[in-house]
């Protein structure tokens, strides 16, 4: 891979991230989303770049990277895909479509699929209880009620490179 780059445009969004707020360190979460966007994975040489265009320390920037799970340092697999098995969603079926994801798609030990399509994890809430089981597609795709049947046809689409519609969470109005 060539050395990373951003282009002139990004380098304008990144330094208006800068001008939001106080200094340039606290640009560091929304530089590394553009660049896990731009690049895919926030690689060592991607963590310089970042690090390099905020005047920052890569330790900084990795220790940033590293600890949120939102950045991928590594992406196993074309898509990713978690699912929350937290108690609720864990309760309501996420441990299911969990072992069920994990004996259709043959997951390795690291989640992926033989022809890392895609990389499947475990996720924390995902702060939608009420329509458990959950999940999430690169972070930014939101599945509610997900059944088996709906996360196969969700798989499907993917495999085309089409994410699935939005789906706004539906709200419960319990009768008054």
């Amino acid at each position: 891979m060539d050395k990373p780059t951003f282009t002139p445009a990004e380098l304008a969004q990144i330094e208006a991230f800068c001008r939001k707020y106080p200094t340039r360190q606290s640009a560091v979460m929304p530089t590394l989303w553009l660049a896990q966007e731009k690049f895919g994975e926030l690689s060592p040489p991607v963590l310089e770049l970042v690090a390099d265009t905020l005047g920052l320390p890569y330790a900084h920037v990795e220790g940033v990277a590293t600890f949120y799970t939102m950045y991928l340092t590594k992406r196993k697999g074309q898509w990713l895909i978690e699912i929350c098995t937290c108690f609720t969603c864990g309760e309501c079926g996420g441990q299911e479509l969990w072992a069920y994801a994990q004996e259709k798609y043959q997951l390795d030990k690291e989640g992926v699929t033989p022809d890392k399509t895609f990389w499947f994890r475990e996720a924390e809430c995902l702060g939608a209880c009420d329509t458990a089981p959950v999940l999430q597609i690169e972070g930014r795709r939101m599945a509610f009620s997900v059944t088996p049947e709906k996360l196969d046809h969700i798989l499907q689409r993917l495999r085309t490179g089409e994410l699935p519609p939005f789906e706004s969470v539906p709200i419960r109005n319990p009768e008054v």
